[in-house]
């Protein structure tokens, strides 16, 4: 009877061990249990915000969900109550506007990356940018839509900098954002076009101009947390993150300045 006893303690002193552990394991599962952050993020910035998400997701295990448009869809989108989390804008002045109509976290605003504005072509020599610019021998020049993204603010700016807004102005298509004016000029439906560096970055240098930046105000571009995720350690890790030597290193990478 005393082993019995003594065996039945055994097996009850293991079944409470083994539930403990697999408690334990659960609950430990559960806090590794990948997270997911919403983001919006302006069009220009497609290509390095994929790899700083990457980067992230690689780093914590988290899920980051990407959304791009122009700037001025994504905010529309926020004040229709989208679920984004984080605003990664391609101006400082609406991610300001979000927070002044109550849309955003004050202290959480930052200047992520600078961009450069460039014109480009897949078919003409761009090696003299501004001379092809004059001469106009080009039927269609594609710039964004200037109300809604700032690179197509950039774009008139130059083109009036240049004192050839006037003579060009017949020949402008309007993209609603910089990736489809981009598929404009990428197409051929125009032959040449302004877009941000960082998506023709990789292509071969006599295909773009770089815009000096005295022809257009420069394009200082801010992130900032978006109430809805105020209460989201990770939205907040990933703000964080884009301001990491890591991130900074992919943003320079694309042909943005750093934050001044």
């Amino acid at each position: 009877m005393k082993e019995l006893a003594f065996t039945h303690i055994l097996r009850t002193l293991w079944l409470a061990t083994l539930a403990f552990v697999v408690i334990t394991l659960l609950s430990a599962c559960r806090t590794r249990d990948p997270q997911v952050v919403h983001v919006a993020v302006a069009a220009n910035f497609t290509e390095p915000a994929k790899e700083i998400a990457q980067l992230f997701q690689r780093s914590t295990g988290h899920i980051v969900l990407l959304s791009f448009g122009s700037t001025g869809q994504l905010y529309t989108q926020i004040t229709q109550d989208a679920p984004f989390e984080i605003f990664v804008a391609a101006d400082q002045e609406t991610p300001r506007k979000a927070v002044t109509e109550g849309l955003a976290v004050a202290d959480s605003l930052f200047t992520y990356a600078v961009g450069k504005t460039v014109l480009y072509s897949s078919s003409l020599d761009l090696s003299k940018g501004e001379t092809v610019l004059r001469d106009g021998r080009f039927q269609k020049i594609a710039v964004s839509n200037p109300s809604t993204a700032p690179y197509g603010t950039a774009a008139i700016e130059t083109m009036k900098s240049l004192g050839l807004y006037e003579k060009l102005q017949q020949k402008i298509v309007q993209g609603n954002n910089i990736a489809q004016t981009f598929q404009f000029v990428e197409t051929g439906n125009a032959e040449l076009g302004f877009v941000a560096l960082s998506q023709v970055v990789k292509r071969e240098r006599r295909s773009i101009w770089i815009v000096p930046d005295t022809l257009y105000s420069p394009i200082r571009q801010d992130a900032v947390l978006l109430n809805k995720g105020a209460g989201n350690e990770t939205a907040r890790a990933f703000q964080t993150f884009l301001k990491s030597p890591e991130a900074l290193k992919v943003i320079e990478k694309y042909g943005y300045a750093p934050s001044p």
